[in-house]
């Protein structure tokens, strides 16, 4: 382990991670660099009040809109980036999103390769994150050329009854995958795991899977409270010659082989921009000028149904959805999007943002509720971006494809008013919830429009790799930590045969 890294890894989240298991084996000498620190086990981590009305967890940091107005973002710095306190569902992007598709208000371009090409990988993540599922039961589901390893999370009564409920009224709900241990979760405590951060507790996350099976081959090391400030190339301009970075307080350099950035879609464009220099004045792999743009964050709202007739004493909620309107409105007309349910939203959750109302009040209507997810692409765009003012950080984001939520959050209620719920809210979520971040530093085949190839690689920079989020070209209407995870681990071997061969 001595001398310079011939890899770093910028970001331990479920790009970095998971690609330095996928190059651990290789015996390259691997150094990940996290800016945030490990999560402890404490008591705020099943804390609903200290997560949800305090912000215990939520970064001391603003962004800023376009115009100056700042805001608090909801993104973690920790190992293991976000997946620490995601909801764990593990789904596999349905075989059209690969392909262009039409929406109500634009087209969802399609990916340089097809489905096909990531479904080997997308089934090797579902065995490593251990993912519990079921085959068969939704209709809009891929090809799997493996089964789950393990059985799905069940539902707990008072949820089963509303599935039920839901299929008697046509909808084809069926079991989220999901990278949780249950009993494993709740041993620690009755609590839902969507949102709330796990310390080793059962929640299979980048750190717990990913990091920990790196980490115990002797040439991966981890070094956390490192803050990476820029990248310098070389005198031609091209190969990325040092890594700049922050431990401490103390100004570090190291000259690794090859740079991996996994920050996170909007961190991993900050990089690139900031990292801009005479040779390459609108920053690192951006002769596209796509660094940063093409910024998507799903399209999502909150969905609480309500009937005084209805009990709902369940813990963790979160084990069924349906895609009925994914590939099209129900009735021919255009995609609308993904719904599964939420974790099981408290009356300390609900006072988060009803502020106003007494928490005992709350809990009582949370005791008679159900509450849903639903998700909608967002679709791609230029206007929609993250660029930089100095330190400033600053996300224009363009919503795309709005009236098509609001078209799946109407064809929601009216299905859960006809499954016996009489009063149906919602509330949309804003830019301070990063619902799936994704798409500024995309993939393509196209160097004049991609700042990435289909390996991740940087079109500009041969030794330079962006494998998060980032590299996403579209939204699609599923959770994306599967996907991230899958290419990670096509990358891995890729760069295994390519890079890493001696």
């Amino acid at each position: 382990m001595a001398g310079e890294p011939d890899v770093v890894i910028i970001g331990s989240g479920m790009g970095g991670s998971t690609l330095a298991s996928g190059i651990a084996a290789s015996g390259a000498n691997i150094l990940i660099l996290e800016a945030g620190e490990r999560l402890e086990d404490r008591p705020e981590n099943r804390d609903q009040r200290a997560i949800f009305q305090r912000g215990h967890f939520r970064p001391k940091e603003t962004w800023y809109e376009k115009g100056g107005q700042g805001f608090n973002p909801g993104n973690y710095y920790n190992v293991g980036g976000n997946t620490k306190f995601y909801g764990a569902v593990l789904v596999r992007y349905r075989r059209e999103d690969f392909e262009e598709m039409q929406h109500l208000h634009g087209v969802s371009p399609a990916w340089p390769f097809p489905y096909e090409e990531l479904e080997p990988w997308y089934s090797q993540a579902e065995q490593f994150f251990q993912v519990r599922g079921a085959l068969g039961q939704d209709p809009t589901e891929p090809f799997h050329s493996k089964p789950y390893a393990f059985p799905p999370v069940p539902d707990e009564p008072a949820i089963a009854k509303v599935r039920k409920r839901l299929q008697e009224n046509g909808m084809h709900t069926y079991s989220l995958p999901l990278g949780v241990d249950i009993d494993k979760w709740l041993a620690k405590g009755n609590t839902p795991w969507d949102a709330h951060p796990n310390s080793f507790d059962g929640k299979m996350d980048a750190e717990t899977i990913s990091l920990t099976n790196a980490l115990q081959h002797p040439n991966v090391r981890l070094k956390t409270g490192a803050r990476v400030t820029r990248l310098e190339t070389a005198e031609d301009g091209k190969t990325i010659a040092a890594v700049h970075y922050t431990s401490f307080g103390e100004a570090k350099v190291i000259r690794p082989k090859l740079v991996v950035l996994s920050a996170g879609a909007v961190q991993s464009a900050v990089l690139l921009l900031r990292s801009a220099s005479e040779a390459n004045p609108r920053g690192l792999a951006n002769r596209s000028d796509q660094v940063g743009r093409n910024f998507m964050n799903h399209n999502s709202s909150a969905v609480l149904a309500i009937s005084p007739s209805y009990r709902n004493d369940s813990i963790y909620q979160k084990s069924f959805g349906f895609n009925d309107f994914y590939l099209s409105d129900g009735e021919g007309g255009p995609p609308l999007g993904n719904v599964q349910l939420l974790g099981r939203v408290s009356g300390a959750i609900l006072k988060a943002n009803m502020p106003a109302y007494p928490e005992w009040l709350l809990n009582r209507i949370s005791a008679h509720a159900i509450d849903f997810y639903a998700m909608s692409e967002d679709l791609p765009s230029p206007e929609s971006r993250i660029t930089v003012e100095g330190e400033r950080i600053v996300l224009q984001w363009v919503r795309t494809n709005w009236q098509a939520h609001l078209d799946l959050v109407s064809k929601l209620k009216r299905v859960l008013k006809k499954s016996g719920f009489p009063i149906v809210l919602s509330r949309p979520f804003d830019k301070r919830t990063p619902s799936h971040q994704c798409g500024t530093v995309r993939i393509g085949n196209d160097p004049s429009s991609a700042p990435l190839d289909v390996y991740c690689r940087a079109f500009d920079h041969p030794n330079l790799f962006v494998v998060d989020a980032s590299y996403l070209p579209t939204s699609a209407a599923v959770n994306p930590a599967l996907s991230i995870a899958a290419q990670a681990l096509r990358v891995a071997d890729h760069m295994s045969q390519a890079d890493l061969k001696r």
